[in-house]
């Protein structure tokens, strides 16, 4: 049995007592992953709902799926702690059956709620999603450091001749070869970084520079991080918009606190673009916010006054036409933030105590 999926069926057990239902009933591949320790029921990588769902009762832990995936499940993903109920694929009532039988055809409660016995998740259970317990954050730290080396890798390979889609390919290759899922790769190169903030690749050659970006997940935990190469010297205007970046980003990180509201982020943000110089980059593209289990679980904005705690972890980034920079950092006790995606060999400047990444010169 594994301990952190214990913890956890005691945690949804105690929502079940609260809200006084029936049932929960967990569908998402963030959900899935963050119930089985890690286990994923990704089978298609864009799909938000996988091959198997959770159903937790007073009584019993199931893993719900069909004859085409039970067998692999069982094999390579979940824990001991969950009994398997296998419908066929061709006939989905067969589930819907069993649920209801298992709930006593009484309210259920669920990530996505799909029928009338089913309700939204509390918030209280939500919230247990998005502090990592130790056990997860160990393996947020393989997968941080996986994703880190395999951008490194990649950026140091790279050409100038190389189209977008070259390197978005290389980037997701480094990161299959790592075991992460490439959930998002994005390239601007030369012509294109200054014009768009989210540059999905194109056939076109990167040219004198790049941007690319991960989103890599690994045990359903979302590594974040964004970098830059460059063949031959930044002029001083591009070299000063990526010092402009991580003074502002450096006081959001600064505020990255226990009991610290993401409005107050959001708002020490806007402020910290306003005395740079550039009032309307707040506007131009969301700044980040706390992530786990989702790219982003919650994006801060003017209205978010969730609360930052011991064991949530932030991805921020901020950027300007041009420059952009981004981690995945974890807060830790007394307040200190961990770097889960920093390696020591991709070039480096300290910005307030903290080793920041900076544009690679190939």
């Amino acid at each position: 049995m594994n301990e952190e999926v214990s913890k956890k069926l005691e945690l949804i057990r105690q929502t079940l007592r609260e809200s006084e239902v029936q049932g929960v009933r967990l569908r998402g591949t963030d959900w899935f992953a963050w119930a089985t320790a890690g286990a994923s029921n990704t089978v298609l990588l864009t799909a938000e709902i996988g091959v198997a769902e959770v159903l937790v009762t007073t009584e019993d832990a199931w893993i719900l799926t069909d004859e085409i995936e039970a067998q692999r499940l069982q094999d390579e993903e979940l824990p001991a702690n969950f009994k398997v109920y296998v419908n066929p694929w061709a006939d989905g009532a067969v589930r819907e059956a069993f649920v209801r039988d298992a709930t006593g055809g009484k309210i259920a409660i669920s990530d996505r709620p799909i029928s009338n016995l089913e309700k939204p998740l509390p918030p209280s259970l939500q919230n247990h999603k998005r502090v990592m317990m130790s056990s997860e954050l160990d393996r947020y730290r393989q997968v941080g450091q996986k994703a880190s080396q395999a951008m490194t890798e990649v950026l140091k390979a790279a050409k100038p001749t190389w189209t977008e889609y070259q390197l978005a390919g290389a980037g997701a290759e480094a990161l299959w070869a790592k075991g992460l899922h490439p959930a998002l790769t994005l390239v601007a190169g030369e012509r294109r970084l200054p014009l768009y903030r989210h540059a999905t690749p194109t056939g076109e050659q990167i040219g004198r520079q790049a941007m690319l970006v991960f989103c890599a997940r690994g045990y359903g935990l979302y590594a974040n991080l964004t970098r830059f190469v460059c063949f031959g010297e930044l002029s001083g205007e591009q070299a000063e918009l990526h010092s402009h970046v991580l003074e502002v980003e450096a006081v959001v990180l600064n505020l990255c606190q226990p009991g610290t509201t993401l409005d107050a982020v959001y708002h020490a943000l806007a402020q910290a673009y306003e005395q740079h110089g550039f009032p309307n980059a707040i506007r131009e593209h969301h700044q980040g916010g706390t992530t786990g289990y989702l790219a982003r679980e919650i994006v801060a904005n003017p209205t978010t006054t969730d609360t930052l705690a011991e064991g949530i972890a932030v991805a921020w980034n901020p950027s300007l036409a041009g420059a952009k920079i981004e981690d995945t950092f974890v807060i830790l006790k007394d307040g200190k933030l961990e770097n889960l995606t920093f390696d020591p060999n991709f070039p480096n400047v300290e910005v307030e105590g903290r080793l920041r990444p900076v544009p690679l010169y190939n």
